[in-house]
């Protein structure tokens, strides 16, 4: 519990003195790939129908291949889920998660001091903290019903990266039949892990869903940045 306090205050001085993040985006910003600053995949869903809760899960850094089956969350990277409640597309609440010493602190829902592309640690918002998972899923459910992970998941991304460089490749003949059927394809990411964060939260912690899906179903229009210290 001490070093847990001596942290959260370690993140207030941060917040108030140098917690100016600068986002990245997943592939577009080369000094992202292969850190967990790389943004894989997004989920946001219901964890059963009818539910009054809604699972938040971010995937991070894809390319942990089975010989580096669990990597390592940055302590410089803030992931931030953005969560926009009016429809104005500019995050209304905001989920944080951050690493420190081998365990997973979450803040919020918080409606944040600044929107965009800056952000700040919002320590008063503590939610929980998490130890991050090895080869054991590592679950922490708090006093109000929230649900936390982060560690290595099996990369839920199934495609057939060596026929997609045949198909596009500008030799026309290198790939006559195109795509392979599904009993001959090959899974070039069967054993390959992400990094991920999961947060299953109350949606009364959020507010009220405004969007509305195709299927007519209400929802939160929500996205994911992460955010490196400068």
């Amino acid at each position: 519990m001490k070093t847990r306090k001596g942290y959260l205050m370690g993140l207030g001085a941060l917040a108030t003195i140098a917690a100016i993040l600068v986002s990245a985006d997943h592939i577009d910003a080369p000094s992202s790939a292969g850190t967990s600053a790389d943004i894989a995949d997004f989920y946001a869903f219901e964890p059963s129908e009818g539910s009054d809760n809604t699972v938040f899960v971010v995937d991070l850094q894809s390319n942990v291949l089975p010989d580096l089956a669990y990597g390592t969350f940055d302590e410089d990277v803030l992931t931030e889920i953005n969560i926009d409640l009016d429809g104005d597309l500019v995050e209304d609440q905001v989920i944080q998660a951050i690493a420190k010493d081998g365990r997973m602190y979450f803040f919020g829902p918080v409606a944040p001091s600044q929107t965009g592309l800056n952000s700040s640690v919002y320590t008063e918002a503590a939610l929980g903290d998490v130890e991050i998972s090895g080869a054991t899923a590592m679950v922490e459910t708090t006093s109000d019903g929230v649900s936390l992970f982060a560690g290595p998941r099996q990369d839920p991304f199934f495609f057939d990266f060596f026929q997609f460089n045949a198909v596009i490749s500008p030799e026309l003949d290198s790939a006559p039949g195109g795509f392979l059927p599904p009993d001959e394809a090959a899974d070039t990411f069967d054993g390959a892990n992400t990094m991920s964060i999961v947060v299953e939260i109350p949606n009364s912690m959020l507010g009220t869903p405004t969007a509305t899906n195709a299927l007519g179903l209400s929802v939160y229009k929500t996205w994911v940045t992460t955010n490196r210290k400068q």
